[in-house]
């Protein structure tokens, strides 16, 4: 795991590297002429079906959009994963090398001093010598890391970039400067460490201080993309969003459900007055709990006034769930709204096809073994929440209460793995940033959903308690062209 000694080691280290001839940069640190746009890749796990894959790819090998194969203007020059890193680093043990290979066992080495054994007695050792564990495999070397458990190794040799063991070498690419013109990080839970509140110790804020001391030192700084939450941490989420701007380059961050396609083809009028939304969805808060709160914070970010922030965020689980329903936490008919706009009933419709209606009484906390929801109050009084509903549907759906246009409800769509092909409409957004030099949208939409996930696991640490959140009073107004995919 990336942590701040190993930060200021790679510091010292970066200094030290082998200089290549300096690279020509304009004035925004990106090569001079024509070519593309050359970009490093730092991510934590590169297998295939992970996040890394799934959105990396896009950049080699190309994306459909709008309609065509789109091939960007871009070239991999480099790529970091940690956990490869991290394997090569753990090395065999003294056991290990003893038994690896053609080396016997450490009993039969000559000692100094001690007469060697005749090679009957080495037999006869041999035969008494009790039946061994079979060892431990030996730790196979960084080079010799197979495609099955590791991609690296594979798309570096058919795309030919550089295979780097920290994060400075990625971005100099084994040079003395920046020799990079955009960064691509995607980090998702490898096993890192869970503190006393649960929450995993994603290492997103370790890699952003390494690129941005590099930016810092070399004297260019280049646009960073940050996959999902910014990190674990509200106030390191703050951290970044202020280096961003004190060293004026582009960051963005996010997941692919808020600029997917919907069904139907629908967004809240921009500058229209939101009562209240629920958000329905599945998996884990710590999952895809984030891009379901994303994905809600980017229509309500829309509302009249724009985005002012978050007073109270509160967790429910069990059947406080259902209770909170009852006493009117949220709005039963936006969940059925909601819901209407799922393709994945489960129940009886998964059973034998038959239709049904999943609010009839009774029946999800029949479905729902562990629901889970997240009340969201905003400082100018609108409501949201998210419930996670897994045993019920297996997607992802919104409906929220405008006024003068009454209810409104989409499906965020998300297409089935492998071809995920809503990574591509995240993949179009981050190029529009790499190429523009300019977000789409603002960063301080995952700075505030950031907030609110920690928030919520905060509050289950609490034992679910409300808890007021003075410091998501964060500010910013929405685009009014909606940033969704339309086609």
């Amino acid at each position: 795991m990336l942590t701040r000694r190993r930060f200021v080691g790679y510091s010292a280290l970066s200094s030290a590297l082998l200089a290549n001839g300096p690279l020509l940069r304009s004035a925004f640190g990106q090569a001079t002429g024509n070519g593309p746009l050359r970009l490093a890749i730092l991510g934590s796990v590169y297998r295939e079906g992970s996040a890394l894959q799934t959105i990396a790819d896009r950049f080699m090998v190309g994306y459909p959009h709008e309609g065509e194969w789109h091939m960007p203007e871009i070239k991999v020059v480099s790529l970091y994963v940690d956990q490869r890193i991290r394997k090569a680093e753990e090395g065999p043990n003294e056991f290990q090398k003893a038994m690896s290979g053609n080396l016997k066992a450490a009993w039969l080495r000559p000692t100094p001093g001690v007469p060697a054994l005749h090679e009957d007695q080495r037999r006869v050792g041999e035969k008494r010598a009790p039946a061994a564990t079979p060892p431990p495999p030996p730790v196979t070397p960084l080079e010799e890391l197979g495609p099955m458990s590791d991609l690296s190794e594979a798309r570096a040799k058919q795309f030919d970039f550089r295979l780097c063991r920290n994060i400075p070498e990625a971005l100099r690419c084994g040079g003395n400067l920046l020799a990079v013109d955009a960064v691509l990080t995607v980090i998702e839970d490898d096993e890192y460490p869970r503190n006393d509140r649960g929450e995993i110790l994603l290492p997103n804020y370790d890699f952003f201080q390494q690129c941005a001391q590099v930016f810092e030192t070399d004297g260019h700084a280049v646009p960073y993309f940050n996959h999902r939450q910014l990190s674990f941490s509200y106030a390191e989420a703050q951290s970044m969003v202020k280096t961003a701007e004190r060293l004026k380059f582009p960051l963005l961050a996010g997941a692919s459900m808020p600029v997917t396609w919907r069904l139907p083809d629908t967004d809240i009028p921009f500058g229209a007055k939101v009562q209240e939304a629920v958000m329905v969805g599945v998996g884990s808060l710590q999952g895809t709990g984030f891009d379901a709160l994303e994905a809600m914070q980017c229509m309500l970010e829309r509302r009249k006034g724009g985005e002012t922030g978050v007073k109270a965020v509160q967790l429910f689980e069990g059947d406080d769930v259902w209770a909170a329903g009852d006493a009117g936490r949220w709005s039963k008919d936006l969940l059925s709204s909601a819901l209407s706009r799922s393709d994945t009933p489960l129940g009886l419709t998964w059973l034998d096809g038959r239709t049904q209606d999943l609010t009839a009484p009774g029946l999800l906390p029949q479905l729902v073994k562990d629901p889970a929801a997240v009340r969201i109050e905003y400082t100018d009084g609108t409501c949201g929440t998210l419930l996670l509903l897994n045993g019920a549907i297996r997607d992802f759906n919104i409906a929220a209460r405008v006024t003068g246009h009454g209810i409104v409800s989409t499906q965020f769509f998300m297409t089935p793995a492998p071809n995920e092909t809503h990574s591509a409409c995240l993949a179009a957004k981050i190029e529009q940033m790499y190429q523009t030099r300019s977000a789409p949208y603002s960063i301080h939409r995952a700075l505030l959903t950031t907030g609110i996930l920690e928030a919520s696991l905060h509050s289950k640490h609490r034992m679910n308690e409300r808890l007021d959140t003075p410091q998501l009073e964060v500010s910013y107004q929405a685009s009014a062209e909606s940033q969704y995919s339309r086609t």
